[in-house]
Order: structure tokens, then sequence, then C-alpha cells
């Protein structure tokens, strides 16, 4: 078939006219040629007609393809150069010629399709079934979850690259051709997009499940996360997808800037809360459970969201905070306690004697030392001052635990026996008291009026 083929471009070849330069090197040639036959000029005419059939064809097929670029068929997408070697490997192989679609041609399209649905099953069952081997032997569970996922835009891929392999293999006119280019392109756009957009979602709902297996801030953020990054990963992919099938892009995307500034200035308040809540995210001063403060509010986190912050009050009452306030006012975040500081003043009365006050203050520091709950190098108790009513012993101490019950408790139990200890030393505890002096005569007569009348006296 091949020595076919170099016959007939021979044949074609030695039948075009030669060019005006080249008579020369005719009438050095044999004379034979000259003093050709009849038949010899019947054989020559028929030559030159087939080689003007020859010509007028390609002239023709030339015209058809000026009007195909000039229809636009020069911009339409470039197919995958690997299918492109890979029919054109094929074809060679079988010996099919690129005359039409022969019954070779048909048996090889139908062949890829054949061998696609093959190395479909054989990737979906044999290649990912090692790996799901290969990942139960890893202690991460994220590639437990990423090759399932990826196992459906992997056969789908292989599929796509078959059928487009397979309508390659055809010989199809000029338009179908145009129209194969751009399906095929859009096909394995979508498939690639397909992957990773299914790579992407398994890596966002695995770093969820470790923020939320180790408690971190950032769980609660994690859902408008996702849906934030992977609506950005959408918008990109589409551009990138039209802009490989010839749209224009730029344009678009100036148009984009222009209304995203119009919407930017209509929506100030939601932008800032928008962001506010990603600078929550980003520092993390609080998550939900913890009893926060923020500003004038506190209560009990209920809900983080994009626009606002939910809190609860300890009256149940619920407060809906903005996050721009969120982001802008100090928190006080009551729940992350390193421990617990406890400052107390101990007021005595002033009946109280020196030596009373200087071994109840021992014995007071003594007790403090002697609680396990308590930081020994935190611990003060001195006299230190004269009260307008009391005699002032201060007392501070710091608590190891942070539990908030737990400190009640403590103080509640220290709180007792510090008052039976008064009580047994025969001291008490003061109040606020004002003692009022009068004295002159003025207080004379005023005590004359107030006092009982005498009685008389019995006569002798």
């Amino acid at each position: 078939m091949k020595l076919l083929r170099i016959l007939l471009l021979t044949a074609l070849c030695a039948a075009l006219p030669a060019p005006a330069q080249d008579q020369p090197a005719e009438k050095v040639g044999q004379p034979a040629a000259q003093t050709a036959s009849p038949q010899g000029s019947q054989n020559s005419t028929t030559s030159d007609t087939t080689s003007s059939t020859t010509d007028a064809v390609q002239r023709r097929n030339a015209e058809e393809a000026a009007a195909a670029l000039k229809g636009g068929y020069a911009k339409q997408p470039a197919a995958p150069d690997f299918l492109e070697h890979l029919v054109d490997l094929a074809l060679n192989l079988f010996d099919v010629d690129s005359s039409g679609n022969t019954p070779t041609r048909y048996a090889v399209s139908a062949m890829f399709l054949i061998i696609a649905i093959i190395v479909r099953r054989l990737v979906a069952t044999i290649v990912f079934g090692i790996l799901r081997k290969l990942a139960a032997r890893t202690k991460t569970t994220l590639d437990d979850k990423l090759f399932p996922a990826l196992e459906s835009p992997t056969a789908a891929f292989v599929v796509v690259a078959g059928a487009v392999a397979a309508l390659k293999a055809l010989k199809l006119s000029p338009s179908g051709d145009h129209a194969l280019s751009y399906g095929s392109t859009l096909a394995f756009s979508l498939v690639t997009f397909w992957f990773l957009l299914r790579a992407f979602n398994t890596v966002l709902d695995h770093a969820q499940e470790v923020a939320r297996a180790k408690n971190m801030g950032i769980a609660a953020f994690m859902p408008w996360i996702k849906k934030t990054l992977v609506s950005i990963f959408i918008v990109f992919g589409v551009l990138i997808v039209a802009q490989s099938l010839g749209a224009d892009v730029k344009a678009f995307l100036a148009g984009l800037g222009i209304g995203g500034l119009a919407f930017a200035l209509a929506a100030q308040d939601t932008l800032a809360n928008v962001f506010g809540s990603v600078v929550v995210a980003i520092d993390q001063p609080f998550k939900i459970g913890e009893f926060v403060q923020i500003g004038s509010n506190s209560g009990t986190v209920e809900d983080i969201g994009l626009r606002s912050t939910k809190l609860r009050r300890v009256d149940k009452a619920l407060v809906v905070v903005p996050n721009k306030t969120v982001a802008a006012e100090a928190i006080t975040n009551l729940s992350r306690f390193t421990q617990r500081r406890v400052e107390q003043t101990l007021g005595l009365t002033y009946d109280a004697t020196p030596d009373q006050v200087e071994s109840f203050v021992e014995e007071v520091r003594a007790k403090l030392q002697s609680e396990p709950e308590i930081e020994k190098s935190s611990i003060i108790v001195q006299f230190t001052e004269f009260g307008d009513s009391s005699i002032n012993i201060w007392m501070v101490y710091l608590t190891i635990s942070s539990d908030f019950a737990k400190h009640l408790a403590l103080k509640q139990r220290l709180n007792l026996w510090i008052m039976r200890t008064v009580a047994a030393r025969g001291m008490s505890m003061a109040f606020p008291t004002r003692t009022l002096v009068l004295d002159g005569p003025v207080a004379r007569r005023l005590a004359e009026k107030v006092s009982p009348a005498q009685p008389p006296q019995p006569q002798a």
C-alpha cells in the first residue's frame, strides 16, 4: 500500500508541467523523448488531464480552507496533542488512507471506545483499589477521603479521552472538526475542573473535621470559609474555561470591576461586617460556648456568622452584635481565665487587741498555705490600715484552677472558716458604725428634757 502511494506521488510529480528555467535541462535529456509515438502522445494527454483534475481538487480544497479560516475556524481551540498523536499512530498502524470513512476507520474508532471503557474499569477497580489499600496504612484520614472523591472524575476523564479519540479517527467535515475541537476543549476543561473541585472540597472538609476534633476556634468559621473559597474557585474556573474557548475575559473582568465598585459603595455596612468576620476568624478572640464581654454587651456566644455574632445574656436575652462592632470593640473573654484571683478585706472591730490581730493574721496565712487549690507564691495576708470603723486585714491569693465552680466553692469554705475563727478568738467582724458624743451645756439641757421626771419625795 505504501509502495502504491509512492508510485502515485511519482506519477503526479512527473505529470506536472516543468517550469521555464528547467527547459534547457530537458533538451540535454535522452532523444527518445523527442521521437515519441502517437500512443505516447495519447498517454501524455491523459496524464495532463489527470494532473489538471488533481490541480482543480487541490485548488478547491485550498478555497474551502480559506473560507474556513475566514469563517473563524482559525480561532478554534487546539485539541490535546497526545490524542492527535495517538489517533495518527493508530491510523498509520492499520494503514488507513485519508480518502474517507472506510470500514477500517470505523473499526479504529470503535476500538478507541472499547479501550476507553476497559481502561475506565481498570482504573476504578485496580488502580484506585491499590490506592485505597495504601491509604488504609497511613495515619492521616485525608487520603482515605481523597481517593474515593477523585475516582469518578478520573474515570470520566478516561471516557472523554476515548470518545474524543474515536471521533477524531473519523473523517469529518471542516464544520464537524470545528465543533469537535470546541466540544473536546469544553469536555476536558469541565472534567479537569470537576477533579480539582472534588479535591478542594475534600481538603476543606478534612480541615474542618480536624479543627473540630482539636476544638480550635476557627472551627466555627469553617462552613462559611469553605463556601467563600469554593465560590471563588468556581468563578475562576468558569473564567478559565471561557478563555480557553476564545471568549474575551478581559472585557468581562473590566465590567465586573466597575460593577463591583458600585456594589461596594451600595453595601458598605455589609462588606464592613464581612471583613469584621474575617478579622474575628483570624484573631479568634472567642468561640461558640464561651462567655465574653464585647463593649457593653456580655453573654455566651451562640453563633458566629458573616454579618453578626449572637450572644445569650445571663437573663437569657439574645443580643445580636454586628461583626464590624466586634472587630472595633475591646473583647474580654471571661472563659479563658488561666487562674482566679481573690482579693478580700477582713475588717475586725476596734476592741480587738494587737496580740489577737497578729495571731489571727498568722493563722489565716497558715490556712491559705495548707489549701492545695491555692498557689503558694501568690498568698498575701497583712494588717494594712485602720479603717473608719474597722481594723483592715488585706488577703490575696490565686487559685490553681480556672474553673469558676471550684473557685466559688473554695471561697465559700474559706469565708466560713474565717467566721468561725473570729468567733472562737472572742473577736467580731466589724460593720460600718458611727458614734456620736454629745457634751456641753446644750447636751445637758437636752438630756434633762428627755430624762424621765423625778418621782415626788415622801415627806417625813
